[in-house]
């Protein structure tokens, strides 16, 4: 197991993170089958509705199929709705039928991190069991035996090129569908850091559009790298904690990041502007920053609910405006223009006018 080290207190949503982790990865072992036959079969609602949770589920928690919580959550060029878990694996919609997918060779209660689509409608799934592709027929997995540095993955995006990025608590791969290709790293460090799980570990991935891949690291800043050459932002050159949590590139071209102890900020590629610092944003843990499709920005604060900056002003929801939780884990939207919002007791919806429980607006909860 990793070695924790922190000088700073951690909140719930930290302590969740490190302990699901070590749980997953020291529990669940590693995955050697590479290939997975997708079995469809609906899991017994009667017995899944049994299930204990976590908090009371004061919103739906998919029929009873989280105990937790919807870590990621994804709408495929098919329209199907895909939800990534934190310990009940992955989830399907399809306009018809929810259902709980099993896959040949993985363990039913995997962590699924990030969902990403390729160009060719490929679905990719970052997995604390291994890195799996859906190909609208079959699942297939990739773990350690074809070359993944670890089965444990916490970052996961694909570049114009085609070329999948994927972060792994023992280092990063790229993989052209083919073969995995190890990424290293310069191995320069920040002054004391504070890695919460690995000091190898890539959270998030995004690639600008100059083509620049940004790298959030556990405890270490983040990399730009761009044909060869790294940048390391860090606290000393204007990044407001060096324990980033997520970041974004909006429309305008600005980079949003999301701290665990800084707050957030907004870098022009000059200048960051720390919301939190000024005042403007109440708390200092951020995550899940989200662009929708009217270039709204949210993105979540820690005991504080969510906020949506529409370019001019922030406003913000909690349960006081109908949110079920002040503590989100993900956001989303989807093609009828609704904000998803994953929470510890249950899934939120925004349709442009109130929050509400997503039993109300979607199909299959009736």
């Amino acid at each position: 197991m990793p070695e924790i080290k922190s000088k700073k207190p951690l909140s719930s949503r930290i302590l969740t993170f490190v302990f699901i982790a070590l749980l997953l990865s020291s529990c669940y072992g590693q995955v050697n089958e590479n290939t997975g036959k997708e079995e469809n079969a609906k899991k017994n609602q009667t017995t899944v509705l049994k299930q204990n949770t976590v908090f009371p589920q004061i919103h739906t928690n998919l029929n009873g199929m989280v105990r937790e919580f919807v870590r990621s959550m994804y709408q495929d060029t098919k329209g199907n709705y895909w939800f990534g878990t934190n310990g009940n694996g992955i989830i399907r919609y399809d306009g018809q039928t929810l259902e709980t997918v099993s896959i040949e060779g993985i363990r039913p209660y995997m962590a699924v991190r990030e969902i990403v689509e390729d160009k060719e409608g490929n679905v990719w799934f970052g997995t604390s069991e291994g890195l799996v592709k859906y190909d609208g027929e079959k699942f297939t997995t990739f773990s350690k035996k074809e070359g993944l540095h670890d089965n444990e993955i916490w970052g996961l995006t694909i570049d114009k090129s085609g070329l999948i990025w994927v972060g792994t608590i023992q280092g990063v791969n790229l993989f052209d569908g083919k073969n995995f290709v190890p990424f290293s790293l310069p191995k320069t460090l920040v002054e004391n850091p504070e890695h919460m799980l690995s000091d190898k570990l890539v959270l998030k991935f995004i690639e600008d559009k100059n083509g620049i891949i940004w790298l959030v690291t556990d405890g270490n800043g983040v990399f730009k790298y761009n044909k060869g050459e790294f940048t390391h932002l860090t606290t000393k050159n204007g990044l407001t904690d060096n324990n980033a949590a997520d970041i974004l590139e909006d429309k305008q071209g600005n980079i949003w990041i999301g701290t665990f102890y800084g707050g957030v900020s907004k870098f022009d590629g000059k200048t960051f502007n720390n919301f939190t610092k000024d005042g403007i944003i109440k708390g200092v843990e951020i995550g899940n920053l989200y662009e929708d499709s009217k270039g709204n920005i949210w993105f979540s604060v820690e005991n504080h609910g969510v906020y949506r900056y529409d370019g001019a002003n922030f406003t913000q929801f909690t349960t006081e405006n109908g949110l079920t939780t002040n503590g989100v884990q993900s956001i989303f939207e989807d093609n009828k223009r609704q904000v998803w919002f994953g929470t510890w007791q249950g899934i939120s919806l925004y349709d442009g006018e109130k929050f509400m429980n997503a039993i109300e607006k979607e199909p299959w909860v009736k």
